[in-house]
């Protein structure tokens, strides 16, 4: 099994930039399509970013591209997710997930590993 562990988040002013982590252990890390999802009070989880093995392939949703950055480390077994020019819609808690697949995908239902989220706040 793997377990995936989240750090980074906490209270923002807009404009202001935070970085998550995500920490894995257990299972090959390297061969893991890592993700990061978020889910704001009172709404569905969303799929924020998404990076293939190697890092070559990312995905973004629409309303964080040109802002967050996805990256990964596997020598550290951690995926991050760099967040500038925050707005108060960012403010959610965001989960770090893992697929056992090459393929990159969008759908949080085709991940297999999810750590337990840690919360962004971004204050007007």
């Amino acid at each position: 099994q793997v377990q995936l562990v989240e750090s980074g988040g906490g209270l923002v002013q807009a404009g202001g930039s935070l970085r998550l982590s995500c920490a894995a252990s257990g299972r090959t890390f390297s061969r893991l399509v890592m993700a990061w999802f978020r889910q704001g009070p009172g709404k569905e989880r969303e799929f924020v970013a998404a990076i293939s093995w190697g890092g070559t392939i990312t995905y973004y949703a629409d309303s964080v591209k040109g802002r967050f950055t996805i990256s990964r480390d596997n020598a550290k077994n951690t995926v991050y997710l760099q967040m500038n020019s925050l707005k108060p819609e960012d403010s959610a808690v965001y989960y770090c997930a893992g697929r056992r697949d090459i393929v990159v995908v969008r759908a949080g239902s085709e991940y297999d590993y999810w750590g337990q989220g840690t919360q962004v706040t971004v204050s007007s």
